[in-house]
């Protein structure tokens, strides 16, 4: 049985690769987790109440540390189970809330056309690409077309595909059969934000350009378009339903931070505390990871300043950051589970390789963005800049798989090929017969059908905002 991804990577290389991973993990969960989700529960509940200080205090930070309390409080006495509810009882709130928001949106607007026809007209490039264009010319400062298919592969496998915060709903499955389609279902939800953050977006900016002043605006001028969601439901919404959104909301960041809250206790006393002292009582690991969970968060919420600085909008942060992380992980594993002769010694300096590099170039951007200094534009930037700020973060992703992948093979040939039997079942093609039917029992035309479904809606996605 295997309870965490660290864990995964020890039986298929060895305990070093399992301490870099989990160390890479909780690195993640302060730089992007905690930091975000605080953050984006702190703008959320300023913006909606339209408090900026209280007691003298600024509001951010009151919303922001309430709602890690608060959640903390229900995490430590309902466990996983509690995390699990409140995301089955969340969903339809905000379903409903954003349904509403959107047709509300649509309404004050003007229709649909109308917003097509004004976030069509806004240009985010000099090669003639506008807000609706998903898929951009390969120049763009931002989302190349070839960057962001690339990179969007590789961040997308290993958050959905080897992230303990993702994949322990996984593991808690009963079985094969339910794990499987609990992630075909989570598919299906996972195509709504398009229409819990995409359209609402657009309808925010669309309304913001109409009216000349809609969204509420940043020190330089521009429009804070992270407060996007929070200003519709604020303005848009009548009091009971924004009430009852502003739950959904609070239970969706509380669900996060549950998620997290366990995902990291379960990652330090497991990859970390009960390997060192394996006699450890029950009773005490809880303790132990609840105290690590507790200096996670601290550091997470000291990190918010650090971001806020580096002045990008938090979904370009959040991917910008991931971007560093991922490709060394996403390496390790796809070594691990392909190919036979990956060794012990290729999967940990993959890993190994991905964390140096990465933590290099979130040196590097928040060296360069407090010096005010505009990525691309220096008239004569040294190497290090061109390659750890300047090159665009999509393609750097791709660039970084590519070396972490050459780096694993390069280790593996050069060292000893693990034993056949340590990696059966853990590697493609080394399962038992035994393993082979109850996997194939596990799946039916169900799942064919409903994955194909979820693949043609998302490329009718692509294809309309072409």
């Amino acid at each position: 049985m295997v309870y965490t991804m660290p864990e995964f990577l020890e039986r298929r290389f060895n305990p070093q690769s399992r301490t870099i991973l989990a160390t890479i993990s909780l690195i993640s969960y302060v730089l992007t987790k905690v930091a975000v989700t605080v953050y984006a529960g702190g703008l959320v509940f300023q913006q909606v109440f339209g408090i900026d200080k209280l007691w003298g205090i600024d509001f951010f930070w009151i919303a922001a540390v309430g709602l890690v309390l608060i959640t903390a409080l229900y995490t430590i006495f309902g466990g996983m189970k509690s995390v699990l509810y409140t995301s089955v009882l969340q969903t339809p709130i905000l379903l409903l809330g954003s349904l509403i928001i959107l047709v509300l949106g649509l309404k004050e607007l003007g229709g649909w056309e109308e917003m097509m026809r004004i976030c069509s007209s806004a240009k985010v490039n000099e090669y003639g690409d506008t807000m609706v264009n998903l898929i951009r010319d390969n120049n763009d400062a931002q989302y190349p077309w070839l960057g962001a298919l690339i990179g969007s592969a590789v961040i997308g496998f290993w958050y959905w595909c080897t992230d303990q915060f993702i994949v322990q709903r996984v593991l808690s499955g009963k079985n094969e059969k339910e794990a499987r389609r609990g992630t075909i279902f989570g598919a299906y939800l996972k195509l709504l934000p398009v229409f819990l953050f995409l359209i609402p977006g657009m309808i925010a900016f669309a309304l913001h350009q109409k009216l000349g002043s809609f969204l509420p605006m940043l020190p330089s001028g521009l429009p804070n378009s992270d407060a996007a969601f929070p200003t519709l439901v604020a303005k848009l919404l009548p009091a009971g339903i924004k009430g009852l959104i502003v739950c959904g909301i609070l239970a969706a960041l509380m669900s996060s931070l549950a998620s997290l809250f366990n995902s990291s206790a379960a990652l330090f006393t497991i990859d970390f505390y009960q390997r060192f002292k394996p006699k450890t009582d029950p009773k005490r690991l809880v303790k132990i990871g609840q105290a690590a969970t507790v200096v996670i968060v601290i550091l997470g919420i000291l990190w918010i300043p650090v971001m806020r600085s580096i002045g990008d909008v938090l979904y370009l942060y959040l991917q910008d950051v991931q971007s560093v992380l991922a490709p060394g992980i996403a390496a390790a594993f796809l070594l691990g589970i392909v190919w036979k002769r990956a060794s012990a010694q290729g999967g940990m300096w993959a890993l190994l390789t991905g964390m140096i590099i990465g933590l290099t170039r979130l040196g590097a951007k928040i060296y360069y963005s407090n010096l005010g200094v505009e990525a691309g534009a220096s008239e004569n930037p040294s190497i290090f800049q061109q390659i750890f700020y300047d090159e665009n973060w999509l393609f750097f992703c791709g660039w970084m798989l590519l070396l972490c992948l050459a780096v694993g093979f390069v280790v593996s040939m050069c060292t000893k090929a693990p034993d056949a039997s340590k990696i059966q079942g853990l590697v493609f093609g080394t399962s038992t017969p035994e393993q082979r039917l109850a996997t194939r029992h596990s799946w039916n035309a169900w799942d064919i059908v409903n994955s194909i479904i979820i693949l043609g809606i998302t490329v009718a996605f692509y294809i309309y905002f072409w």
